[in-house]
This record gives C-alpha cells, structure tokens and sequence, in this order.
C-alpha cells in the first residue's frame, strides 16, 4: 500500500524535490546543499532491495500522482534498477532527466565499451560478449588467462570474476548461470523500452562480457553534464585490500598527478559528448598505470556515488547531492572547494572473507563513543545479528561488507591511524571464525 506523502505548506514557494530511496542517513546530507532551503525533499520508495522494475515504477507513478502539490523533480543516487528508472519515469511527468539511450550505453557495458572503443580506443581494453549459457561461445573467448568476466549488468561487483585458468572459468559460469538472471531480467525489461542496434539486441542482460586484465591506481572522477557542458568537481581515491579485488577505502581528495587526473577528464569528457550524456550527474572510474604512464577507462556509472556523499561534504563543505537535486530542477550545481571541516576524508570498509553466521554486531553505544573519539565518524553496519553474511545483497565475489566507516582528519597518516583504532573497536562476532580486516 502507498503511504501518503506529506502535503506542502501552501505558498511556501519551495520546490518540491523526490528522492528515490531516500535514507535517513542521506536526508541529513541534503542540508548540507546550497540552497537548502528552497527545497522540500520526499522520500520516493522505500530503500529499494529487489529488481522489480515494473512494479517500482507503478509504485512511483502512484505515489507522485496521489502527491497534492506540485511535483518539481525527481532525483536519484543509487545505482541499478533506479538509475534507468529514472528516464522512465522522468518522461510520463515531464521532469527532466537524461536520456534513456544515453545511460544504457553507459550502464550496458557491452554497449558501453563498443561506443567507447569508437572515441577512445587508446583508453579501453580489448573485450568480448560471451553467452554464459552456451558452452561453444565460452570455449570461443579468445582472450589470454587472466582477464575478466562479469555480467553487461552488474552492481556492486557482483558476479564479476578475475579467471586465471580453465577450471577458473567453468566454475564462475555455473555460478553466474545460477544467478545472473536476478539483474538479468530486470535489466531487459528496460532494454525493451528502446530500439537497440541489432549489435546490441543479441546482447541482453543474461550475457556477459569478457574482457583483459587492466590495472594500476584506481580513481573516480565525479562531475555532471549540464546542458552539454561536462565539468569534473573531484577526483576520488579508490584503494583495493592488497592482493584482493575488494575495496579498502574511498579517499578523497586524490592523491594522483594532477596532469594525470586532467587526462582522465579529458577522456571522459569524449566519451561523454559522443553518447550525448547531459543533465545528469556521473562518476567515472580510471585506472593509471604508471610504470607505463598509461591511462585506461574502467566505467561510466550515471549518478553520483552515494558513498563520496559524505567525503565531499567533509572535505569541501557541500555533499555531492547538490548535483542531481540542482540538475533535476534545471540549474547548475555549484560544489564548493575545500571549505569542510577536515583536508582528508575516506569511506573505510571492514570485511569478513568467508561466510558466517553474525552473532554480535557493535551497539549503539560502541558506535556513539567512537563518534566522540573521533569527530565526524560516522559508522552504518551492513549486517544484523542472526543473519548469515552470504544473505547480503550485491556483494562483490569475494569478500562481504560488515560495516561501511565515514571519517575525516586533517592529514593521511592520522586518518588511517584512527581508521586502525576504530576497525579493532567495532566488535562483530559469528558462530565460527572467519577472517576480518
């Protein structure tokens, strides 16, 4: 049933502003935004945890329809399904938004590296489709061990395998056979509201992509596309635990070359412009190779990263929801620089490698007292007592999320310093031992 949403005051002159999936954690965010305000927010959909597409949508329209004032925008900043909701539903209301076809060439990322390949070959790996489901398609995968396969739509990592060998492959197959379709038939049933390239409609989303093994210092470059003007407002940090795949941190500002980032952006930029991407925000994610000094362009994701929110916010005064909320209504974002409360900022994972049952998680007032010991920490367990980590959703195939860890400070050392004090703090415990870090 649709809860009703909140009548506006009358004649207050603030627009009204819908956030799909707004959590509490990014409702506070939203004052952080210039402008503030000017602005009444709405939740739109509860925190979406399934892939009903059609379903999400009917849900959307009737809440926005049975809503008694005027509906000014609608805004996201979680990935799939609710970034290609978006063009979708922005369209029956009129709202703007970026165009469909235009964020499937990014998201599809079979798509995505064909249209890429035409403007930025020097920049891109060599890759393939591959039919998970027919055994001759696999054997046919031409590329040299190791390199990757993940399915054209993916969250999060998820079902994405590096294959070093043969028995590698056949066992990520049955596994990606086994689950693919949970984002696989979503995805098609948005493939279906366009007109694909005959290249691309044999290509849907229960196909993977295989591609080389690319590598170096990864960054993400966030910006947005404001009526055809691309502009970059930082450049992200994303460290890997050593010898994994999985993230350790998100670390904002970036550390790399200057030149080096203006690179990226440049490259982006011709990316961006060629698949006619506008209105919207973006964080595209590079890899620098710098024994080689070569620059190499992982992915385009459509929407802002929910988790630099806070970063920005820490680091230059205002959280990157400035972005789709400005947009959404037809201005141009305006992200301060460096005007936070602390130089360096970093989103912390801490990991569990094997799968258990949780059957402790840190308390309430474990947390608050880390707060106290460290300013502007803010700490979001992923996990309940009682559940076992593999019932995460959109986990990457090697390790799960126990907790994802905000803080800020005014140099590198001391902020990995503290993050090293806080992980020993947070207290999970499961019903065998598992490795942590």
């Amino acid at each position: 049933m649709t809860a009703p949403l909140e009548a506006p005051e009358k004649h207050d002159g603030r627009k009204n502003v819908f956030l799909v999936g707004l959590t509490p954690f990014h409702r506070e965010k939203l004052e952080s935004i210039q402008g503030a305000e000017r602005f009444r927010f709405h939740g739109l959909l509860d925190e979406p945890h399934d892939y009903d597409v059609p379903g999400m949508l009917r849900q959307a329209e009737g809440e926005l329809r049975a809503f008694s004032g005027r509906v000014d925008a609608v805004a996201g900043y979680i990935d799939f399904p609710i970034s290609t909701m978006l063009p979708i539903l922005c369209r029956k209301f009129g709202l703007r938004a970026p165009e469909l076809e235009s964020v499937l060439k990014c998201e599809h990322k079979y798509w995505a590296r064909v249209e890429q390949r035409k403007v930025v070959p020097e920049a891109i790996p060599t890759f393939t489709a591959v039919d998970p489901f027919d055994d001759e398609a696999v054997d046919r995968i031409q590329l040299s061990y190791p390199f990757w396969i993940k399915p054209v739509k993916s969250s999060g990592s998820f079902l994405g395998f590096r294959i070093p060998s043969r028995h590698v492959l056949d066992g990520a197959v049955e596994q990606i056979r086994e689950q693919i379709g949970q984002l696989g038939e979503p995805f098609n049933f948005v493939l279906q509201q366009l007109s694909l390239p005959t290249e691309i409609s044999q290509v849907d989303g229960n196909h993977c992509i295989a591609e080389e093994i690319i590598g170096g210092r990864q960054c993400t470059l966030e910006g947005y596309v404001f009526e055809g003007d691309v502009h970059f407002h930082g450049t992200v940090d994303s460290i890997r635990v050593p010898h994994s795949s999985s993230f350790a941190r998100y670390e904002y500002p970036s550390r790399l070359p200057r030149r080096v980032q203006a690179r990226m952006a440049e490259i982006g930029t011709r990316v961006l412009e060629h698949i006619g991407f506008d209105n919207s925000g973006f964080n595209i994610e590079f890899f620098w190779d710098r024994a080689r000094d070569r620059t190499w362009l992982l992915e385009i994701n459509t929407r802002v990263a929910q988790h630099h929110s806070d970063l920005f916010e820490k680091v230059d005064g205002t959280s990157n929801h400035e972005v789709p909320i400005k947009l959404a209504l037809g201005e141009r974002p305006e992200i301060p620089m460096r005007q936070g409360q602390f130089r360096r900022a970093a989103a912390f994972f801490l990991r569990a490698y094997e799968d258990a049952r949780v059957t402790r998680v840190p308390t309430s007032a474990e947390i608050e007292a880390l707060a106290d010991r460290f300013p502007g920490t803010i700490v979001h367990p992923q996990v309940e007592e009682g559940m076992y980590l593999s019932e995460l959703h959109e986990q990457d195939s090697y390790s799960y999320t126990l907790a994802i860890v905000y803080m800020g400070a005014g140099s590198r050392k001391t902020l990995r310093d503290n993050w090293r004090e806080c992980a020993t703090s947070l207290h999970f415990e499961f019903d065998r031992e598992v490795p942590v870090r």
